[in-house]
């Protein structure tokens, strides 16, 4: 029986031939990641182990990013947690003020995930890295603290999803489309515990940009991770920021997938996630319709804060001004891309279009700062999720959708898409 690309990866870091989906197994682990909300936890728990430091602290990456810089006394003690853990354990991989980034930008970026690694994260979002063909999840705080401490995890070996996805995408259509479509089509429990394998000619029409905002969100369709084969665009982005040399997995011909779903991506249109879940999702033309009046957009995040995703909102916002009562808050997804923006005069367009610019953090993504959401007020947000009070009040909405649509939106003051203004 042959295996998918998840299960071949899985196979080897647990030293077996082959797995199954089901298959209980303890495979050993290339990165742990913890973050300022989640790393306190696990600190904790290692403390109580009583071990004499960690497995390896070159492969531990500890990225306060959450309320930072601190918003207030008790953020500043959860950083302070780990900075202290990081220095006593001379954790290698520690970033915070000056060198910080969103740590699902940030960890690409400086070469710690490259193809073939497996990777586990205290926080939902680390199935971003299957953008470079590894298996990456996330997992609670104490098995972050168990992956400290013995370089090792459990797992169930996931069944998986082909996704299939063909042709080029038209113009605006960017990889938040894509993950959103595919989303709304399957719901938020289509991929429960699954890996979603993504194939197909249209990948090759895709940025890494993009491959790493649709791998980010698999876990809003509730995949266990998401993952794209290795090409050679994957080979250059991994040669460009990493010493480390990639290991490359291939689906075999007869792999299992309990599901095959085949997308045009020609056929796709921007597309926006309605209050308040995922995968309440309508095209843009249909959400149009809706008149939806906004008072906030929110470019950035884990998911959306790439220098791809600050281009295409420079390109739209230039030389035109946010409408009258919108707020604008972009945020550069690490200090590399937020130079890089400055360099390239995002920023001062960002800046003279009426809008602002925040060093690099999750702030407003998960209601925390820099952008908190009143009773009743509505925001166009790239972030991954809209649940109820995600971004302030109860009775606040968030729309999700392309930094293309965000753009667009600000300017409009109102959903709309760059077609429209």
């Amino acid at each position: 029986m042959g295996m998918t690309m998840t299960q071949k990866i899985l196979a080897a870091h647990a030293g077996l031939k082959e797995v199954v989906a089901g298959q209980l197994i303890e495979a050993d682990l290339d990165l742990v990641l913890g973050n300022d909300i989640t790393s306190p936890v696990a600190i904790h728990e290692i403390e109580k182990m009583n071990i004499d430091g960690v497995f390896d602290k070159n492969k531990i990456a500890l990225v306060p990013d959450h309320f930072v810089p601190n918003k207030d006394i008790k953020s500043a003690e959860h950083c302070k947690c780990v900075r202290e853990f990081a220095k006593k354990n001379e954790i290698t991989n520690y970033f915070e003020v000056g060198q910080m980034g969103i740590e699902h930008a940030l960890l690409p970026e400086k070469g710690l995930t490259v193809a073939g690694d497996v990777i586990i994260g205290a926080d939902s979002h680390t199935c971003t890295y299957g953008a470079v063909g590894a298996f990456s999840t996330g997992v609670g705080s104490t098995d972050m603290a168990a992956g400290m401490a013995t370089g090792k995890a459990w797992f169930k070996v996931p069944g998986a999803i082909n996704f299939v996805l063909k042709n080029k995408p038209a113009k605006w259509v960017s990889g938040k489309d894509i993950i959103l479509h595919i989303i709304g089509m399957i719901g938020v429990d289509g991929a429960l515990y699954k890996s979603m394998e993504f194939t197909g000619d249209g990948i090759s029409y895709l940025s890494m940009d993009d491959r790493f905002t649709i791998a980010n969100m698999a876990i809003e369709a509730g995949g266990k991770n998401g993952i794209f084969p290795v090409d050679q665009l994957c080979l250059d982005y991994i040669k460009e920021h990493s010493d480390r040399q990639p290991v490359v997995y291939e689906a075999d011909p007869d792999a299992v997938y309990d599901e095959t779903f085949e997308i045009d991506l020609s056929a796709l249109k921007p597309t926006v996630s309605y209050p308040h879940l995922p995968e309440n999702t309508k095209t843009i033309d249909e959400a149009i319709k809706d008149d939806i009046v906004i008072d906030q957009v929110v470019i950035g995040s884990c998911t959306n804060g790439r220098m791809d995703d600050l281009r295409v909102a420079a390109s739209i916002l230039k030389g035109k001004k946010v409408a009258n009562g919108i707020r604008l808050i972009v945020i550069p997804g690490t200090q590399k891309i937020y130079l890089d923006a400055i360099k390239e005069g995002l920023v001062q367009t960002f800046i003279e279009c009426g809008g602002v610019v925040s060093t690099p953090t999750c702030g407003p993504c998960l209601g925390g700062y820099m952008g908190i959401l009143a009773e009743n007020e509505r925001c166009v947000s790239t972030t991954n999720r809209n649940f109820v009070g995600r971004m302030g009040h109860i009775s606040s909405e968030i729309y999700l959708a392309s930094p293309a649509v965000a753009a667009a939106s600000a300017i409009a003051g109102k959903l709309t898409g760059p077609d429209n203004i």
